[in-house]
């Protein structure tokens, strides 16, 4: 299914857009139009995530297809992203679990790191999938620990 790869990533800009136009609903003091707006990113990003997952169970995962010169850096890369990624999500369940429970002070101080964090994470989603889909033709499909490490 060659469209799954772009239709997660579109659900992934879609929720770091939504985060910021939380962040302007918030900073004008609108708290509902801001409550729907962030737990409107959460489903988007709930989206891509099970987007992911189906596709890396059913699928796998699609290993770099570039010049042998660069995986490297390409690797190097995609673990960033990938811890990136795995903090933003931990970050944002928590988040998110302080503004529901009313934990507002908390929730004040740990949305902004967040919403940077998940920024920073939906850019290089944004890259790992224009390396691996624009700019260079995918490489093969294959289990999540060889497409990473090549293993």
């Amino acid at each position: 299914m060659p469209f799954l790869p772009t239709i997660s990533t579109f659900f992934i800009v879609l929720s770091a857009i939504l985060v910021a136009i939380g962040w302007v609903l918030i900073s004008k003091g609108k708290k509902e139009a801001h409550k729907k707006v962030m737990l409107s990113a959460a489903v988007s990003a709930i989206l891509f995530f099970i987007i992911y997952v189906s596709r890396t169970i059913f699928d796998g995962n699609t290993s770099f297809g570039g010049p042998d010169d660069i995986k490297i850096y390409y690797t190097l890369f995609l673990i960033f992203h990938i811890i990136l990624a795995t903090t933003g999500a931990v970050f944002g369940i928590v988040t998110i679990s302080l503004a529901l429970k009313r934990n507002i002070v908390k929730h004040r101080k740990l949305g902004p790191v967040t919403s940077i964090i998940w920024f920073f994470t939906a850019i290089t989603g944004v890259m790992v999938y224009l390396l691996l889909y624009v700019i260079y033709d995918g490489g093969e499909t294959t289990s999540m620990f060889k497409a990473i490490f090549g293993l």
